[in-house]
């Protein structure tokens, strides 16, 4: 049986064991972070393939050393996703529509912020580069709030050891509707429909993250964006991609990728997906 290594042990380890172990490939899990590691005495055990490379990149250079297992997704591919502004520059040089997006690099004048914000119709997005499930992200409405949000951010900026100096200004849409759309092997894969609870619109909130609240239901997505998305991993170069897709007036926008994309409910997905999962995998395993 192949020997598949998996750095997390969240949502997505539960879901793959079983319907993977039914199609010849053990799971087991590697803690790489948080614990001690003696390089002289690997305690990760043996594995044929890796399952994205991890997401803390420093203990995930020791992991990939210890296991030196092929990975689905490697360091290259989950640097190029993680951080938006690349993954935003390679999309709209190959073509893929994204939203009207700035990228700031700390620090900058006011006066360049000012002019950042006067490319855009309020509200602007303000959005870390590299964080996920929404965290960080904000809403100004006028280029003195952007000024006060850019004056905290230069203070989290200014401290030494932080490694990533740059965030985003990007587009807002209001009554998009959001996409998280899942590309495995280059083929879309199936697709969630991201929305909050009434009661959460009402009181203003407007972030879709699920882990903020919103609820994901499985949606057919159409021809078109199916497409789009396919687009968007091809140009990225990512076989297992998460897509962040929104549509607004018959607009559609990839926002965001995401490189290590947790599994959602197997009924969330098109037919075959584990069987196409699993091939995947042992195409890795064997140097394809």
């Amino acid at each position: 049986m192949l020997r598949l290594a998996m750095t997390t042990r969240a949502e997505t380890f539960e879901r793959v064991r079983e319907p993977l172990a039914d199609r010849g490939i053990e799971v087991g899990h590697v803690a790489v972070d948080e614990r001690t590691v003696p390089l002289a005495d690997s305690p990760f055990g043996e594995y044929d393939v890796g399952w994205v490379y991890p997401g803390r990149i420093a203990e995930g250079g020791v992991a990939d050393a210890l296991l030196d297992v092929p990975w689905v997704n490697g360091r290259e591919a989950v640097l190029r996703s993680r951080h938006k502004g690349e993954a935003l520059a390679r999309l709209s040089r190959a073509g893929v529509p994204v939203p009207e997006t700035v990228v700031v690099s700390s620090p900058v004048s006011e006066a360049d912020l000012r002019a950042a914000f006067e490319r855009f119709d309020p509200p602007v997005v303000v959005k870390p580069n590299s964080t996920t499930r929404g965290t960080g992200i904000a809403k100004v409405g006028d280029a003195d709030s952007l000024v006060g949000v850019c004056d905290y951010l230069d203070l989290i900026h200014d401290y030494r050891a932080t490694g990533d100096k740059s965030f985003l200004l990007q587009s807002f849409l209001p009554e998009a509707r959001d996409y998280r759309v899942m590309v495995l092997g280059g083929e879309y894969a199936g697709a969630v429909e991201r929305r909050l609870p009434a009661d959460a619109l009402a009181e203003g909130r407007w972030k879709h993250n699920v882990h903020r609240g919103a609820e994901a239901r499985g949606v057919s997505l159409s021809d078109e964006h199916r497409v789009l998305v396919e687009r968007a991993a091809a140009a990225l170069g990512v076989d297992y991609l998460g897509v962040d897709l929104l549509v607004a007036d018959g607009r559609a926008v990839v926002t965001e990728t995401n490189a290590r994309p947790t599994v959602d409910e197997a009924t969330k997905y098109e037919p075959g997906f584990y069987d196409d999962l699993a091939a995947l995998i042992r195409s890795r395993a064997d140097g394809e």
